[in-house]
């Protein structure tokens, strides 16, 4: 099973993250308060970190970490979590 991520995509209130096993992850906005609140360049604008476990936004001072995302976990900086 190989997490990595590809490139994320967002529609509708939803951010999506391919995996390099071909499955596609699905998380609210809702979950990340900065995320919610940027602009569409602001999303586009992110690096791949870590071959791929993350996603670095630095404008945003945002790091999403694939595994923690299959664990249930959102943003854990404001205190915020995914119901498991």
């Amino acid at each position: 099973m190989n997490t990595a991520a590809t490139e994320p995509s967002f529609d509708g209130g939803m951010m999506w993250i391919s995996l390099a096993d071909g499955r596609k992850l699905g998380a609210p906005l809702a979950c990340f308060p900065q995320l919610l609140a940027a602009t569409i360049e602001q999303l586009k604008n992110h690096e791949l970190s870590g071959g791929g476990a993350g996603i670095h936004r630095d404008e945003l001072d945002e790091d999403i970490h694939v595994e923690g995302l299959l664990m249930g976990i959102a943003d854990r900086t404001r205190g915020n979590r995914i119901a498991a």
